[in-house]
């Protein structure tokens, strides 16, 4: 077709045009999906788009507003939103004199101010609004908070409906509870200035930005009747995570699971410094939606806000439910365009408007504290003093504190429906069926892929819990070898006909950020989730993985919150096996930053074989409240245990590995220990050489699978006596670890352990490139060589037959290692043999 571009983008249909073609805005304009079974001549092409009127081009949805409330409705969310702004703005500043029933002094101001204002006009309004949908529709739904630092804004709304007194008795609906909440909110004991686990109704920690979307996304899929309205602040709008959690709803299957509705809130200033979004025309910020795929609403009529937002939600609900019922009936639409709300309200609406003849409102000063000098400076105590009467408390509340008839009438009647009260955000845990994983072992003697043998218990796991278990991968699913699960589960990508409407258990988008945000929102809303990735880029969600691991800290020590299950990583294609794509994959990393977290939370694993990887999935998978961390090879290497003994091991820990050592263990000059698949097998075959080489130096050989059992007694709830440590690991005798993370966590994890000196650590040394996998060994000298000659150097402190020879053991053995280096330059491989089983005749 010779045709310009945009006779097939911008069209109008014909008289006999298909029926199917769907009116995106505006009667006169369409947006065709053409996917080459619609005949072009059926359309009529438009004039040239330049020609269109900017009412056309603008791609914005038109809504009549007039009507949309009755009077009671609209008086209702006015005096709501009056009183829940004041009592937000009541909570940063006073910590007497709740209710203004005085003049402010100098004494009823907190002595540091904290909190910040600028974002909480807007999240009270969409607040309100939400409260009269679920009164009108009875729909389920949660309340997703991206802005950092709104909690005055969410605090207020959820002490005006009484959920805070339903947690929290002392802070009553009543004069007695709001004076207890003003006082202690940003104080010691009180709530933080940001949304988090102590704040009811919440699924999302509000310190770093850029995940509120995702993590929405996450808590909606598998839940059909479920809307989670998710404001997005402009400044978080502007981090990527946000920009590629926009293509979340693709991965939405409206027949299965329920909706996200995103408004952005323009208020157009970050902490000093304008937003992108808040510079963006109304042109521009919906070609950039129309783009993402959305329909865009934008609502900006301050004169008349509430029958806007109103309107706007009204329609942005239907939309949802046209998408929805369409794919429940059998008759999806092909590529739905789900609503998106553009909010646009000043920065601390309705607060001060200048000071020291600069603007507030509407500008970056109202982003914290408007008035920061007010305890100290009468004209600002004087002007805090009118913003909050402005509210006309009096008017909102009796002289008992509680909020009047008309507040109370947007609150929903039935307890469930609130947005603070949702099971879903803090009592909807359904623990998985997990399979028995012994029907998945595999024999002991052969060689066998970790992650091969695991996708099939993860198979089974997916047919067993079919609307509670799924896997979010970053690409990487089929290269990690986890690709059994497809077998009778497709990837849920609804923009792909092949897997559109399958109701498939892979979410797979090249965006870490993003799997890690949905696996947050799925696992916070009671369900489990599993994130595998390359070794390599988990580092990526590293500060979004503390995020959710402080979250659940604290949602431990809340006593309202039940058990949640844990977030669940696999770690694999590791830099050990990464020689192939070189230097940038290869970083262990993401270890260090688990170990890193509270001892409570934190789990890491490193199974040393396809059984004992087997038994630690469906130990994880069971498991609450951590973050599990497993790391394993996805390439064929020796199944070293049986079954059983697999479940032993994996139970203790870690264990003498008796067909490794000398005479069983026993008696040993030093213990060489494995942490890790490939770390293991060195240590083995360093065990190996070490008969061959040298009969008089005795070996105990131990294997440790749980990481967090190496620390002092004490520091983790897994951690070893003193004495259980002594039994695996002698009480005097040299250790050399050979661990598969950096040496210097390995370091830090023993430290308070007695009489450290004796024990050597080798791991990862931040040394690679495109080579061969034993060079890698090598070059980190985690090399059977390098193991085994400091078995040599630290034996020959105590065994006179080992040190009359150290010197030429080790000579020998490291002129091994040199003629392997130089056979592997020469050929561009390792020698033949080199990872074939080590024998002990």
């Amino acid at each position: 077709m010779d045709s310009p571009i945009y006779t097939v983008l911008l069209c109008r249909p014909s008289s006999n045009a298909p029926f199917h073609l769907q009116p995106i805005i505006s009667p006169l304009l369409y947006l065709v999906q053409y996917a080459g079974t619609t005949p072009l001549s059926t359309l009529t092409p438009l004039p040239d788009p330049s020609q269109l009127p900017d009412s056309i081009l603008n791609y914005r949805v038109q809504l009549n507003t007039q009507g949309v409330l009755s009077k009671q409705e609209l008086s209702a969310i006015k005096q709501f939103r009056r009183a829940a702004d004041y009592i937000a703005a009541a909570m940063i500043f006073l910590k007497d004199n709740a209710l203004v029933e005085r003049d402010i002094t100098a004494d009823d101001i907190k002595p540091r101010l904290l909190g910040h204002w600028g974002t909480c006009p807007g999240l009270v309004i969409v607040y309100a609004h939400i409260n009269r949908l679920v009164r009108m529709t009875g729909i389920d739904a949660l309340y997703v908070v991206g802005p950092g630092h709104g909690a005055p804004g969410i605090l207020s709304c959820l002490w005006l409906e009484g959920s805070l007194a339903n947690f929290y008795p002392k802070y009553s609906r009543d004069k007695e509870g709001l004076t207890a909440l003003v006082k202690s909110f940003s104080s010691p004991g009180g709530f933080p200035s940001h949304v988090n686990a102590e704040t009811p109704g919440s699924i999302h920690e509000g310190g770093e930005l850029g995940y509120a979307l995702s993590v929405s996304f996450g808590a909606v899929m598998d839940k059909p009747d479920l809307v989670c309205v998710c404001v997005v602040g402009d400044g978080e709008a502007e981090t990527g995570p946000t920009a590629t959690a926009w293509h979340g709803y693709k991965y939405i299957d409206p027949a299965e699971s329920g909706a996200v509705l995103p408004i952005v809130h323009v208020n157009g200033f970050k902490i000093s410094e304008r937003t992108i979004y808040g510079t963006m025309d109304d042109k521009e910020i919906t070609a950039l939606f129309t783009g993402y795929g959305y329909q865009a609403r934008i609502v900006e009529d301050l004169d008349n806000i509430d029958e806007d937002l109103a309107a706007s939600m009204e329609w942005a609900l239907g939309e949802i439910k046209k998408i929805q019922t369409a794919a429940r009936s059998g008759k999806p639409i092909v590529k739905p365009r789900w609503p998106v709300l553009i909010l646009r309200t000043p920065k601390g609406w309705s607060g001060p408007k200048e000071l020291h003849g600069e603007y507030i409102e509407g500008s970056f000063r109202a982003h914290q504290v408007p008035l920061p000098e007010a305890k100290t400076d009468a004209n600002e105590r004087r002007m805090l003093q009118e913003w909050l009467t402005s509210y006309g408390p009096k008017e909102l509340f009796s002289e008992s504190g509680v909020p009047n008839d008309a507040i109370l009438s947007l609150i929903p009647e039935q307890e469930s429906k609130r947005l603070g009260m949702r099971e879903e955000a803090y009592k909807a845990y359904t623990p998985l069926d997990v399979p028995d994983w012994r029907t998945f072992a595999v024999d002991k003697g052969t060689d066998q892929s970790c992650m091969k043998i695991t996708g099939e218990l993860l198979d089974a796991v997916v047919q067993q819990n079919p609307s509670s278990f799924r896997i979010f991968s970053p690409d990487e699913l089929v290269s990690n070898k986890l690709d059994a699960v497809l077998r009778h589960s497709g990837r849920n990508f609804q923009w792909d006909i092949a897997s559109r409407a399958n109701g498939g258990r892979v979410i797979e988008i090249l965006s870490e950020h993003t799997c890690q945000g949905m696996l947050q929102g799925y696992t916070l809303t009671g369900r489990t989730g599993l994130f595998p990735s390359y070794e390599a880029f988990l580092g990526i969600v590293h500060t979004m993985m503390v995020q959710y691991a402080k979250f659940v800290k604290t949602a431990h020590e809340v006593p309202w919150r039940q058990p949640m299950g844990s977030l669940n990583y696999v770690e694999t294609s590791t830099w050990a096996r990464q020689e192939h794509n070189g230097f940038s994959h290869q970083n262990p990393s993401f270890i260090g930053a688990v170990l890193n977290l509270k001892p409570a939370s934190a789990r890491v694993y490193l199974p040393p074989d396809a059984n004992c990887f087997l038994s630690t999935m469906a130990h994880c998978l069971r498991a609450k409240n951590y973050v599990n961390l497993m790391v394993g090879s996805k390439q064929p290497t020796p199944v070293w245990l049986s079954p059983e003994e697999a479940d032993k091991h994996c139970i203790a820990g870690a264990s003498v590995w008796k067909f490794a050592s000398t005479d069983e263990g026993m008696a040993p000059d030093v213990v060489l220990v494995g942490i890790g698949v490939e770390m293991t097998f060195e240590v083995i075959a360093a065990a190996a050489l070490l008969r061959k080489t040298i009969p008089a130096l005795r070996v105990r050989v131990v294997n440790v699978t749980d990481l967090m059992i190496l620390g002092p007694f004490g520091s983790h709830p897994h951690a070893l006596s003193d004495e259980d440590f002594d039994s695996l690991f002698t009480r005097d005798k040299p250790i050399v670890f050979n661990y598969h993370g950096y040496p210097v966590e390995l370091k830090g994890l023993l430290f308070g352990r007695p009489n450290l000196s004796r024990m050597g650590i080798h791991g990862y040394m931040e040394e690679g490139t495109t080579t061969s996998p034993f060079m890698m060994m090598l070059m980190n000298e985690t090399s059977r060589y390098h193991i085994a000659a400091e078995a040599v150097r630290s034996a020959a402190l105590l065994n006179p037959r080992v040190e009359i020879d150290a010197h030429k053991t080790i000579s020998t053995i490291l002129h091994l290692a040199q003629k392997d280096k130089e056979y592997i330059h020469a050929h561009g491989a390792d020698p033949a043999g080199t990872f074939d089983r080590p024998t002990f005749d």
